[in-house]
Protein backbone atom coordinates (compact mmCIF):
# COMPACT_ATOMS: atom_id res chain seq x y z
CA UNK A 1 0.00 0.00 0.00
CA UNK A 2 1.52 3.21 -1.15
CA UNK A 3 1.38 6.15 1.20
CA UNK A 4 0.52 9.46 -0.30
CA UNK A 5 2.87 12.34 0.56
CA UNK A 6 1.48 14.65 3.13
CA UNK A 7 0.32 17.93 1.63
CA UNK A 8 1.02 21.14 3.56
CA UNK A 9 -0.84 24.32 2.96
CA UNK A 10 0.99 27.46 1.92
CA UNK A 11 -0.02 29.11 5.19
CA UNK A 12 2.15 26.60 7.09
CA UNK A 13 5.30 27.99 5.42
CA UNK A 14 4.09 31.58 5.33
CA UNK A 15 4.06 32.05 9.12
CA UNK A 16 7.83 31.50 9.70
CA UNK A 17 8.67 33.68 6.70
CA UNK A 18 6.53 36.52 8.03
CA UNK A 19 8.07 36.18 11.49
CA UNK A 20 11.59 36.27 10.06
CA UNK A 21 10.76 39.35 7.98
CA UNK A 22 9.31 41.11 11.03
CA UNK A 23 12.43 40.41 13.10
CA UNK A 24 14.68 41.68 10.31
CA UNK A 25 12.65 44.87 10.02
CA UNK A 26 12.85 45.49 13.77
CA UNK A 27 16.61 44.92 13.71
CA UNK A 28 17.07 47.41 10.88
CA UNK A 29 14.86 49.95 12.61
CA UNK A 30 16.89 49.59 15.78
CA UNK A 31 20.15 50.15 13.91
CA UNK A 32 18.75 53.20 12.17
CA UNK A 33 17.48 54.79 15.37
CA UNK A 34 20.76 54.16 17.20
CA UNK A 35 22.71 55.86 14.41
CA UNK A 36 20.45 58.94 14.58
CA UNK A 37 20.46 59.13 18.36
CA UNK A 38 22.13 62.25 19.75
CA UNK A 39 23.53 62.34 23.26
CA UNK A 40 23.32 65.69 25.03
CA UNK A 41 25.41 66.65 28.00
CA UNK A 42 23.06 66.83 31.00
CA UNK A 43 22.58 70.27 32.55
CA UNK A 44 23.04 69.61 36.26
CA UNK A 45 22.83 73.22 37.55
CA UNK A 46 25.34 72.33 40.26
CA UNK A 47 27.91 75.16 39.99
CA UNK A 48 27.18 78.81 40.77
CA UNK A 49 30.75 80.12 40.72
CA UNK A 50 31.81 79.52 37.11
CA UNK A 51 29.90 82.47 35.65
CA UNK A 52 29.45 84.71 38.72
CA UNK A 53 31.51 86.86 41.09
CA UNK A 54 30.54 89.24 43.87
CA UNK A 55 32.04 92.71 44.20
CA UNK A 56 31.76 95.35 46.91
CA UNK A 57 30.82 98.07 44.42
CA UNK A 58 27.84 99.53 42.61
CA UNK A 59 26.44 98.10 39.39
CA UNK A 60 27.83 101.03 37.39
CA UNK A 61 31.37 100.60 38.73
CA UNK A 62 31.27 96.82 38.24
CA UNK A 63 30.09 97.03 34.65
CA UNK A 64 32.62 99.79 33.94
CA UNK A 65 35.38 97.48 35.14
CA UNK A 66 34.00 94.75 32.86
CA UNK A 67 33.98 97.17 29.91
CA UNK A 68 37.59 98.15 30.51
CA UNK A 69 38.62 94.51 30.91
CA UNK A 70 37.07 93.59 27.55
CA UNK A 71 38.58 96.61 25.82
CA UNK A 72 42.03 95.76 27.16
CA UNK A 73 41.83 92.34 25.48
CA UNK A 74 40.80 93.59 22.04
CA UNK A 75 37.03 93.05 22.28
CA UNK A 76 34.83 95.43 20.32
CA UNK A 77 32.23 96.66 22.82
CA UNK A 78 28.78 96.61 21.22
CA UNK A 79 26.74 97.77 24.25
CA UNK A 80 27.62 99.32 27.59
CA UNK A 81 25.44 100.80 30.32
CA UNK A 82 25.10 100.67 34.09
CA UNK A 83 24.01 97.01 34.26
CA UNK A 84 24.99 95.39 30.94
CA UNK A 85 28.14 95.13 28.82
CA UNK A 86 28.55 93.11 25.61
CA UNK A 87 31.61 92.69 23.41
CA UNK A 88 32.72 90.66 20.40
CA UNK A 89 36.11 89.39 19.25
CA UNK A 90 37.15 87.44 16.14
CA UNK A 91 39.68 84.61 15.91
CA UNK A 92 41.20 82.66 13.00
CA UNK A 93 42.42 79.29 14.38
CA UNK A 94 42.82 77.77 10.90
CA UNK A 95 42.93 78.87 7.27
CA UNK A 96 39.29 77.99 6.56
CA UNK A 97 37.87 78.34 10.07
CA UNK A 98 36.56 81.56 11.60
CA UNK A 99 35.55 81.86 15.26
CA UNK A 100 33.70 84.70 16.98
CA UNK A 101 33.30 85.02 20.75
CA UNK A 102 30.52 87.24 22.11
CA UNK A 103 31.00 88.18 25.76
CA UNK A 104 28.08 89.34 27.89
CA UNK A 105 28.29 90.69 31.46
CA UNK A 106 25.21 91.54 33.54
CA UNK A 107 25.62 93.48 36.80
CA UNK A 108 22.89 93.04 39.43
CA UNK A 109 22.70 94.69 42.84
CA UNK A 110 22.55 92.55 45.97
CA UNK A 111 21.57 93.44 49.51
CA UNK A 112 24.83 93.92 51.34
CA UNK A 113 25.27 93.64 55.10
CA UNK A 114 25.21 96.77 57.22
CA UNK A 115 24.22 98.86 54.23
CA UNK A 116 27.36 98.09 52.21
CA UNK A 117 27.09 98.10 48.42
CA UNK A 118 27.33 94.69 46.76
CA UNK A 119 26.97 93.65 43.13
CA UNK A 120 27.03 90.24 41.49
CA UNK A 121 28.46 90.01 37.96
CA UNK A 122 27.17 87.31 35.59
CA UNK A 123 29.51 86.57 32.67
CA UNK A 124 28.69 84.38 29.67
CA UNK A 125 30.70 83.82 26.50
CA UNK A 126 29.13 82.39 23.34
CA UNK A 127 31.43 80.93 20.68
CA UNK A 128 30.26 80.75 17.05
CA UNK A 129 32.30 78.73 14.56
CA UNK A 130 32.13 79.38 10.81
CA UNK A 131 33.42 77.32 7.90
CA UNK A 132 33.91 78.08 4.21
CA UNK A 133 31.26 76.73 1.85
CA UNK A 134 31.69 76.86 -1.89
CA UNK A 135 28.64 78.02 -3.89
CA UNK A 136 28.51 77.32 -7.64
CA UNK A 137 27.49 80.18 -9.90
CA UNK A 138 24.80 79.74 -12.54
CA UNK A 139 23.28 81.98 -15.21
CA UNK A 140 20.02 81.91 -17.14
CA UNK A 141 20.09 82.05 -20.94
CA UNK A 142 16.96 82.78 -23.01
CA UNK A 143 16.33 80.30 -25.83
CA UNK A 144 13.52 81.24 -28.25
CA UNK A 145 10.40 79.11 -27.76
CA UNK A 146 11.96 76.97 -25.02
CA UNK A 147 12.27 79.76 -22.50
CA UNK A 148 15.27 80.15 -20.21
CA UNK A 149 17.93 77.59 -19.37
CA UNK A 150 20.05 77.62 -16.25
CA UNK A 151 23.64 76.81 -17.19
CA UNK A 152 26.09 76.16 -14.31
CA UNK A 153 29.60 77.55 -14.56
CA UNK A 154 32.72 76.01 -13.07
CA UNK A 155 33.49 79.12 -11.05
CA UNK A 156 32.40 79.25 -7.42
CA UNK A 157 32.22 81.75 -4.57
CA UNK A 158 33.35 81.11 -1.00
CA UNK A 159 30.86 81.95 1.75
CA UNK A 160 31.24 81.73 5.52
CA UNK A 161 28.54 79.52 7.03
CA UNK A 162 27.93 78.98 10.74
CA UNK A 163 28.66 75.35 11.56
CA UNK A 164 28.59 75.34 15.39
CA UNK A 165 27.55 77.47 18.35
CA UNK A 166 28.52 76.76 21.95
CA UNK A 167 28.49 78.48 25.34
CA UNK A 168 31.96 78.39 26.89
CA UNK A 169 32.02 76.66 30.28
CA UNK A 170 35.75 76.51 31.07
CA UNK A 171 36.23 77.78 34.63
CA UNK A 172 39.82 78.91 33.95
CA UNK A 173 38.59 81.12 31.10
CA UNK A 174 36.18 82.98 33.40
CA UNK A 175 38.66 83.05 36.30
CA UNK A 176 41.13 84.99 34.16
CA UNK A 177 38.41 87.46 33.14
CA UNK A 178 37.19 88.05 36.70
CA UNK A 179 40.78 88.48 37.91
CA UNK A 180 41.27 91.19 35.29
CA UNK A 181 38.01 92.79 36.39
CA UNK A 182 39.33 92.92 39.96
CA UNK A 183 42.36 94.88 38.83
CA UNK A 184 40.30 97.47 36.98
CA UNK A 185 37.75 97.69 39.79
CA UNK A 186 40.51 98.52 42.24
CA UNK A 187 41.48 101.46 40.03
CA UNK A 188 44.54 99.79 38.60
CA UNK A 189 45.24 97.70 35.58
CA UNK A 190 48.29 96.28 33.91
CA UNK A 191 49.42 99.59 32.38
CA UNK A 192 47.91 101.99 34.88
CA UNK A 193 50.33 104.73 36.06
CA UNK A 194 51.34 104.72 39.74
CA UNK A 195 49.28 106.73 42.14
CA UNK A 196 50.29 110.37 42.28
CA UNK A 197 51.27 111.75 45.72
CA UNK A 198 48.68 113.91 47.41
CA UNK A 199 49.16 117.59 46.93
CA UNK A 200 49.77 119.79 49.95
CA UNK A 201 46.80 121.96 50.89
CA UNK A 202 46.93 125.55 49.78
CA UNK A 203 47.87 128.06 52.53
CA UNK A 204 46.86 131.66 52.87
CA UNK A 205 49.62 134.07 51.81
CA UNK A 206 51.63 135.63 54.66
CA UNK A 207 50.92 139.37 55.02
CA UNK A 208 53.81 141.63 54.06
CA UNK A 209 55.80 143.21 56.91
CA UNK A 210 56.70 146.88 56.61
CA UNK A 211 59.89 148.29 58.16
CA UNK A 212 60.45 152.04 58.82
CA UNK A 213 63.08 153.59 56.59
CA UNK A 214 65.18 156.53 57.85
CA UNK A 215 64.98 159.68 55.69
CA UNK A 216 68.02 160.19 53.53
CA UNK A 217 70.02 163.44 54.22
CA UNK A 218 69.70 166.30 51.77
CA UNK A 219 72.53 166.42 49.36
CA UNK A 220 73.66 169.91 48.43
Amino acid sequence: MLSHPTSYSSSTFRAPVLLLSLLSALALAGCGSSSRRVSYEPEEFDSTTTHTRNYAATEARTCEAARRALLSQGYMVTAANADLVTGRKSFQPAAEVHVEVEFRVVCAREGGKSGRQSTVAFATALQDRYGIKKVNNSASVGVGAIGSLSLPFSASDDAMVKVASETLTDERFYDRFFTLMDRFLEGGGADAPPDMPAEAPLQAPTPATSFPVAPSPNRG
